[in-house]
C-alpha cells in the first residue's frame, strides 16, 4: 500500500506554513472556518490538475468537478510575504517528497507553475513527482453535500469500471450494482461477521450496524440508465416490512451508503470524506468509524473532516480494543491565531487516550454539563 505520510502547504488559503502528518486514518477536527476544508481542497486541486493534464501546460486547475476555490487571489494566503504557493506530498514509497511550486500571476489572477526546484527550464514539479506522480492511484472524494434520497439514481458502466462514486456519491449504488457479486480477499477485516465476502454482503452488514435490521434493495432500469433503490427492515422482535422507496425513508441511510461503498474500495485507494456524521444517529457514527478503521486495515487510506466526537470516539475505541495500533490514527485540531490557521496534533496511546485536549477540541459536552449542573441564579 502506498500512503501519504505528510501534507505540506505554504501560502495556500489560510495557511502560511503547514506540515500535517498523515496516518492510514487521519481526522481533521475543529470549529467551522478554521481550515480543515482547505487541506482537503489542496489535495482536490492537485488531483484535478493532474486529471485534467493542466500541469503539463504549467497551470493549476483551481476550478473543476472536485473543487472550485475561485481565482489565484482566493488561493494565495492573505498575509503572504511572497507570491509563491507551494505544495509538498510525502509518501512512504519514495524518500524525496513530491513537490510543486506555483507563482501567483496578479495580472491574470491565477496560479501558474513556477520553475522546477531541481529541473532548470521545466515547470515547477520536483523530480520525485515526475518519476511517480502522487495521484496515479485510485482516488475517491465524497462531499459533505451528498446525493440524498432519490426516486432514481444514475446508472453508468463507464463510472463503474472507473470506480467513480461521484463527488456527491451519486454513482455509489451504480458501483455496488456492477461489483456487488464480486468477492473480496480472505480475512478482509471489513467482512468480519459476514456470511459471504461478496461486496453486497459487506455493505449490507454495515448498513445493518448503522440502522439495525435495514436492508438495501436495488433494481436496474437499463433502458433509462437508472437505478431504483429501496430499504426494507426486519428488526428483531418486530414485523418485517416490504421495501420502501428511498424517498420515504429519510436522509440517513441514503447519505451513509456512499461512505460504506467507498470504504469497501480496493487496497491502495486514497479516500477523502467530509462530514461522515451528517444525518446519522450517534450510534451509527461510532460504527462508521469502526468500519473506517477496518478499511485502513485492508489497505485504504482515509482522510476525514469531521465535527463528530462520536466518530472520533469510535476510532479511539478501535485503538483501545486492538483493531489498529495507535500510530495508524492521526488527530489534528485546527484553530485560528493572528489571521493564520495553526494545528494541534494530540497523540493517542494504546488505551485510546489522547496526550492533550486543546480548548475547543470536542469539549462541548463537558461545557454543557457544567452549565446544567451549575446552581440556578
Amino acid at each position: 500500500m502506498i500512503m501519504l505520510t505528510k501534507i505540506g502547504l505554504s501560502n495556500f488559503k489560510c495557511f502560511a506554513d503547514l506540515d500535517l502528518p498523515c496516518a492510514p486514518l487521519t481526522l481533521l477536527c475543529g470549529l467551522n472556518g478554521m481550515g480543515k476544508s482547505s487541506v482537503m481542497q489542496a489535495l482536490l486541486v492537485l488531483r484535478q490538475s493532474y486529471d485534467l493534464r493542466e500541469l503539463r501546460e504549467g497551470r493549476i486547475a483551481l476550478g473543476g468537478e472536485l473543487a472550485d476555490i475561485g481565482t489565484g487571489r482566493d488561493a494565495l494566503f492573505e498575509y503572504a510575504d511572497s507570491d509563491i504557493v507551494e505544495f509538498s506530498l510525502h509518501r512512504d514509497d519514495v524518500e524525496a517528497p513530491c513537490e510543486l511550486s506555483c507563482e501567483y500571476n496578479r495580472e491574470l489572477d491565477r496560479l501558474n507553475l513556477g520553475p522546477s526546484p531541481d529541473a532548470p527550464g521545466e515547470f515547477g514539479i520536483s523530480n520525485a513527482w515526475r518519476r511517480v506522480p502522487p495521484f496515479s492511484g485510485a482516488f475517491v472524494y465524497i462531499d459533505a453535500e451528498r446525493a440524498g434520497p432519490r426516486k432514481l439514481y444514475p446508472h453508468s458502466e463507464t463510472a463503474a469500471w472507473r470506480e467513480d462514486l461521484g463527488v456527491r456519491g451519486e454513482y455509489a449504488l451504480n458501483y455496488l450494482a456492477a461489483h456487488g457479486d464480486e468477492t473480496w480477499p480472505e480475512k478482509d477485516p471489513r467482512f468480519e461477521g459476514c456470511d459471504s465476502r461478496r461486496l453486497t454482503a459487506g455493505v449490507e452488514r454495515w448498513l445493518g450496524e448503522i440502522s439495525p435490521g435495514a436492508h438495501l434493495r436495488l433494481r436496474t432500469v437499463a433502458e433509462a440508465d437508472a437505478l431504483v433503490a429501496g430499504f426494507a427492515f426486519d428488526r428483531p422482535g418486530d414485523v418485517a416490512t416490504r421495501p420502501f422507496r428511498a424517498t420515504n425513508v429519510g436522509f440517513g441511510l441514503s447519505y451513509v451508503l456512499p461512505l460504506l461503498v467507498a470504504m469497501f474500495l480496493p487496497a491502495g485507494t486514497l479516500c477523502l470524506i467530509e462530514n461522515p456524521e451528517a444525518h446519522m444517529h450517534p450510534r451509527g457514527q461510532t460504527k462508521l468509524a469502526e468500519l473506517a478503521v477496518r478499511a485502513t486495515m485492508a489497505g485504504v487510506q482515509i482522510i476525514v473532516e469531521t465535527h463528530s466526537d462520536h466518530f472520533m470516539d469510535g476510532v479511539r475505541i478501535a485503538v483501545r480494543e486492538g483493531l489498529i495500533p495507535p500510530e495508524h490514527a492521526a488527530f489534528h485540531y485546527f484553530e485560528r491565531k493572528d489571521g493564520a490557521t495553526v494545528v494541534s496534533s494530540p497523540k493517542i496511546d494504546g488505551n485510546g487516550r489522547l496526550s492533550s485536549w486543546p480548548a475547543g477540541f470536542f469539549d462541548q459536552h463537558e461545557e454543557n454539563l457544567i452549565r446544567l449542573l451549575a446552581p440556578v441564579k
